[in-house]
């Protein structure tokens, strides 16, 4: 799903960080895991964007 992405948005609480799309960077990957090494959720791809984590803010701007 990374790699298809051309922008992955992380959110961690109020901490959001955003990555490049289209390659499986360490740092991206490391976001994107929660505490039990899974998938944050949510989940979403938004176009050619991938949203992980909740944040109310970044939901509105991308699927608002």
């Amino acid at each position: 799903m990374a790699k298809a992405a051309r922008r992955i948005v992380v959110a961690k609480g109020k901490k959001v960080s955003e990555f490049a799309g289209g390659s499986a960077d360490s740092d991206a990957v490391d976001a994107m895991l929660g505490p039990t090494g899974n998938l944050r959720a949510p989940t979403i791809r938004a176009g050619t964007t991938v949203l992980v984590g909740f944040n109310e803010d970044v939901f509105a701007e991308h699927l608002g």
